[in-house]
C-alpha cells in the first residue's frame, strides 16, 4: 500500500509533553467500526464499565532502561562527540544501537561513554565500546568492555532515559520522567522505549478491572528504538521492521486460551502486546508459549489471530503504528477517529490520551 494513505495533519499543540495526572484520568476514545455510537468520548478510568467479565487484559511487563548514552570517539587528535540509543541486545556484551553522527564512526573504532571533562580525554565512570558492524540509518553493533550484570549496571550509571524525540526536542528531561516513562507493570529490564498504552494504568484501575472479572495477563516485548524510525519508503512493502525480543510464558498462553474458550475477549494493551501475541498465535487462534524475536509488520489486509480489542495511544502520521491500527479497525474508521480526536483536543503520542479499538472483522458485541 502507498505510505501516503496513512498521512494526516497533526497540530504541534496536540503533542503531549507530560502525562495526565492521575494517569487513568486520560481521555479515551472508544472506536467501533460497526454499531453505534461509532465514536464515544470516555476516560481511561471507565474501562471497567466497558470491558466484560471473562475478558483477558494483556499488559507488557517490560522495563525501560536508560538506553541513551553520550560519549566521545577519539581518533588521534580528532575528537567527536557521539550519542547512541541502544535498541536491541545481541549478547552478554553487545547491543545494536542507533548513533549520531554515524558518519564519524568506522568499524573497529572505540567510543567512551560517560561524564566527560573539558578536554573530553579524561572520563569518570566511563563505559567503553567498540564498533563491530555498521548498517543503514545510523545503526551499529557495539561490543562493550563489560558483560552481563556488570554491563547492565554500567548502562544504568551512565545512560539517560530515552524519551521519544518528539518530547525530547521540546523540553529538557527531568527527574519526573524516570517514573512517568515506566508503566505500573514494569518488571523485566530491556526496553528502550515505553509500551505507552500501559502508562495509563493505576493500582485503583487495576483493582476495579479485576473486581469486574477481567483477568490481567502479563507478556513481555522489549520495545526497541526502531519504533521511532520514520517510514521512508513510498510503499509499505519496501519498509523493514527492526526485530524486538518477546516472551509469552506457558502461564500466559494458558490464561489467554482459557479466556477465549470461555467466551472472553483478548484485550491488548498497546501495539507491543498485540505484536508479540500475533507472532506466537497459530491459524486456529491458539496462543503458544514462546520466547522469540519478532519483526512482524501489520498493515491493512492482515488477518488477526489473537487480539479482539486494542487499547492504544494516538500515533504519528505515516508510522507503522498508525498502519497497524488501520489494519485493526479499518483505514477510513481510523482516519475519522483521528480527525475527531484532533478536533476535540485529544493529546497525542507517548504521554497522550488513548483510544479503545474494536476489531473491524469481529462480530458486534
Amino acid at each position: 500500500m502507498r505510505v501516503d494513505l496513512f498521512d494526516f495533519h497533526l497540530p504541534e499543540e496536540r503533542i503531549a509533553l507530560r502525562p495526565a495526572e492521575p494517569r487513568d484520568s486520560a481521555r479515551l476514545l472508544v472506536v467501533r467500526p460497526h454499531g453505534a455510537p461509532a465514536l464515544e468520548d470516555r476516560r481511561v478510568r471507565d474501562l471497567p464499565d466497558i470491558l466484560r467479565a471473562g475478558d483477558a487484559l494483556v499488559v507488557n511487563d517490560t522495563k525501560v532502561i536508560p538506553a541513551r548514552l553520550k560519549g566521545v570517539r577519539v581518533r588521534g587528535e580528532a575528537v567527536a562527540r557521539i550519542e547512541a540509543t541502544l535498541h536491541k541486545r545481541e549478547s552478554e556484551d553487545s547491543w545494536r544501537a542507533f548513533v549520531r553522527p554515524a558518519k564519524k564512526l568506522n568499524v573497529g573504532e572505540r567510543i567512551r561513554f560517560g561524564e566527560a571533562s573539558e578536554s573530553a580525554a579524561c572520563l569518570l565512570g566511563s563505559l567503553d565500546a567498540e564498533v563491530i558492524e555498521k548498517g543503514a540509518e545510523g545503526e551499529v553493533l557495539l561490543r562493550f568492555a563489560f558483560a552481563g550484570a556488570a554491563l547492565d549496571e554500567a548502562i544504568a550509571r551512565t545512560g539517560e532515559m530515552p524519551l521519544p524525540p518528539y518530547i525530547a526536542s521540546k523540553r529538557a528531561q527531568d527527574a519526573n520522567d524516570s517514573a512517568d516513562y515506566q508503566t505500573l507493570f514494569a518488571q523485566e529490564p530491556g526496553a528502550v522505549a515505553a509500551p505507552t498504552a500501559g502508562l495509563h494504568y493505576t493500582p485503583e484501575l487495576v483493582a476495579a478491572l479485576e473486581g469486574r472479572g477481567v483477568k490481567i495477563v502479563k507478556v513481555t516485548l522489549h520495545v526497541g528504538a526502531g519504533t521511532f524510525l520514520p517510514v521512508k519508503a513510498e510503499d509499505t512493502r519496501d519498509h523493514r521492521m527492526h526485530a524486538e525480543y518477546g516472551v509469552v510464558t506457558h502461564a500466559a498462553a494458558d490464561a489467554l486460551n482459557a479466556a477465549r474458550a470461555g467466551g472472553g475477549r483478548i484485550v491488548c494493551t498497546g501495539t507491543t502486546t498485540l505484536r508479540i501475541l500475533e507472532s506466537v498465535t497459530d491459524e486456529a487462534g491458539v496462543v503458544h508459549a514462546k520466547a522469540c524475536d519478532t519483526s512482524i509488520f501489520i498493515t491493512p489486509g492482515y488477518r488477526f489471530r489473537a487480539a479482539d480489542v486494542l487499547l492504544t495511544n494516538f500515533h504519528l502520521p505515516r508510522s507503522t503504528l498508525f498502519m497497524l491500527v488501520s489494519a485493526f479497525s479499518g483505514l477510513e474508521t481510523m482516519q475519522a477517529a483521528y480527525a475527531h480526536a484532533i478536533a476535540e483536543g485529544y493529546r497525542f503520542y507517548s504521554y497522550g490520551d488513548a483510544c479503545l479499538l474494536m476489531r473491524a472483522d469481529a462480530s458486534p458485541p
